[in-house]
């Protein structure tokens, strides 16, 4: 009986954090960002072209920001969308100098600037 009223109050007390934690009526940090992706004229990550030309870029772009551990989480969560040899980077990163870092890398793997569309943004 005592365990049993012991683990009652271990599972209520999760519940209780739970729904704190929850219901705190705090939005995700991006809710601003993905507003942005509303818009029909702006690419998105479902318009990501499927030739193996597009699959590819994408793939070794995705691949350098991974593998530079340098870069914030926020980076590494950066969209990557190639359509027709065309890169449009998304998303919030830390600061300028990442988003220098991840273009720099886009543009060297896409074959030049003109291939590179940035809208990522800087968190304040």
């Amino acid at each position: 009986m005592k365990i049993q009223g012991v683990m009652l109050a271990i599972v209520l007390g999760a519940a209780s954090w739970g729904a704190q934690n929850t219901d705190s009526g705090v939005k995700p940090d991006n809710t601003k960002v993905n507003k942005q992706d509303r818009d029909a004229n702006q690419p998105t990550a479902d318009q990501q072209k499927n030739n193996s030309s597009d699959l590819d870029l994408t793939k070794n772009i995705r691949r350098s920001i991974m593998d530079d551990k340098s870069l914030s989480m926020d980076a590494h969560n950066v969209k990557v969308i190639s359509q027709n040899g065309t890169v449009t980077l998304k998303g919030p990163v830390k600061s300028e100098a990442e988003k220098s870092a991840i273009v720099s890398k886009a543009v060297s793997l896409a074959g030049g600037a003109d291939k590179v569309v940035d809208q990522m943004s800087v968190k304040q």
